[in-house]
């Protein structure tokens, strides 16, 4: 292994090493070259076609609660199946895939078999839910964290997407790097996607505690509501921690130094996993059906990741301030993330003022996942010419992130400004009930900012897709192998 630090873009991105990556080396992962390198493609590719998929399915949608347009559709049938794939294919898949995508990268190369295995399962069950609305419709049931179709082909494939990455969570954790006192930020970084996967083990053994005592005479959404809410709760930390491992590793390929020692960040980390701990407490403290069991759960995300995800934010967003890209690949990172951290900023702030059930409360979790959303996007640019792929660069994909963090920061303030007059959540068409020009204005901006974000959100695929096609030619001579 060479003593040389590796260019924050992998050796086989064809450009010369930033000057600020020779100087200093916090916060990177090493992206190996061997079986872990095919594997994260693979993931990588899932998560690819789960954005495609989760963007047709946005345009309905999105055209299903735009004053005007959605008297030509049949709003209710179209609103929420569609609600029901998107929150699913841009959420939960497309989370999971990138996941898996760090976690090949964060294993040792041992057992890669079971690597495939996960992600083929995984992909069956993503393929089966996404063709169910076709195939086997069922009635779209919108229940928090996980919406369904009550179509046995969809959760046939919900239940082989659980066990996919099931298998995912154990081998990333049996094969997770072991850490030293002197990890450096490099180990930090590993400790970040260590805790990532223990959030999500608690996550799946919550779905299956609760699938266990919840009475199956209770109808569908009073039934998946509180299935889904445990373990719906321990995933926002898990996708918390991947971002927050995104953003110090993308401040870093930017060349900025974070003002926080390794140890700090370590601490910061451990205190966003801490939180998950709260849910097996509340499982064995109280009845799943209890209001207590449910409120314990809200207190500990509300208040569990903050402490973290303050300090952390500040430090990369200075950091990258601060400092001067040398390097034109820089460019889309650093706007990915700067716009993750907004749109989080944004989705936490409107979390404060949710008042009753409408529409502030998507709003407030469109910004905080859209947070996460543009993190992993930066990451992807990140690890794609480490990959064996092209390095995205140019103005496409420095406009990227910013076009789609604009369209959800409209989509967002048009809900903000729709939930001050109290239009309800979950609802399309001629049941929002917009009486007033503000109502339908609110709404408006909401579909105008909804249409520009799914731009955005396709030519991410278009940028990831103009590099795959450009990978250099010497992506497929032997590479050196990382430990």
């Amino acid at each position: 292994m060479s003593a040389i630090p590796r260019p924050p873009f992998g050796r086989t991105s064809g450009h010369p090493p930033p000057a600020a990556a020779q100087t200093q080396a916090e916060y990177d992962l090493a992206v190996p070259q061997d079986a872990r390198r095919a594997l994260a493609r693979g993931w990588l590719w899932l998560g690819l076609f789960a954005l495609i998929g989760s963007g047709l399915f946005s345009i309905l949608l999105v055209l299903s609660r735009t004053p005007g347009i959605n008297q030509m559709l049949p709003a209710a049938n179209f609103f929420h199946v569609s609600l029901v794939l998107h929150v699913d294919l841009s959420v939960l898949v497309w989370f999971v895939a990138l996941g898996g995508l760090l976690w090949s990268l964060n294993s040792s190369q041992r057992g890669s078999g079971w690597g495939w295995i996960a992600l083929w399962i995984t992909a069956a069950g993503t393929a089966a839910m996404s063709l169910a609305p076709f195939l086997n419709p069922g009635e779209p049931i919108m229940a928090n964290y996980i919406p369904v179709l009550s179509s046995p082909l969809f959760l046939a494939g919900l239940a082989v997407f659980g066990l996919g990455v099931g298998v995912l969570v154990l081998r990333s954790m049996l094969l997770a790097p072991r850490l030293g006192f002197g990890f450096g930020g490099q180990g930090a970084l590993h400790f970040g996607l260590n805790a990532a996967a223990v959030s999500m083990a608690v996550a799946l053994l919550s779905f299956a505690w609760s699938y266990a005592v919840v009475p199956q005479s209770l109808d569908g959404k009073a039934y998946y509501e509180i299935l889904f809410w445990g373990g719906g709760h321990a995933l926002q930390f898990t996708w918390t921690l991947l971002m927050l491992v995104g953003w110090l590793w993308l401040a870093n390929a930017c060349g900025a130094r974070v003002p926080l020692s390794p140890r700090v960040t370590l601490m910061m980390l451990g205190l966003a996993l801490v939180g998950v701990f709260v849910t097996p407490y509340a499982y064995l403290a109280y009845d799943v059906a209890s209001v207590e069991h449910r409120n314990l759960l809200t207190w500990a995300m509300r208040v569990g990741g903050g402490p973290a995800i303050v300090p952390v934010g500040l430090a990369v967003v200075v950091a990258v301030f601060n400092h001067r890209l040398t390097h034109e690949t820089m460019r889309p990172l650093r706007a990915a993330l700067l716009s993750s951290v907004l749109l989080f900023a944004a989705g936490g702030v409107i979390g404060v003022f949710i008042n009753g059930s409408n529409v502030r409360i998507p709003a407030h979790y469109h910004g905080c996942i859209v947070g996460v959303t543009l993190a992993l996007m930066g990451v992807v640019y990140k690890v794609l010419p480490a990959l064996g792929y092209g390095a995205p660069q140019g103005r496409l994909a420095t406009w990227q992130p910013w076009l789609y963090g604009a369209g959800q920061l409209m989509h967002i303030i048009g809900l903000v400004w729709s939930g001050g007059y109290g239009v309800q959540r979950k609802v399309a068409g001629a049941e929002q009930v917009l009486r007033s020009t503000a109502e339908v204005a609110g709404m408006g901006l909401m579909g105008l900012g909804g249409l520009i974000a799914i731009i955005g959100g396709l030519l991410f695929v278009v940028v990831v897709i103009q590099a795959i096609r450009n990978t250099p030619a010497s992506a497929g001579q032997t590479q050196t192998t990382q430990p």
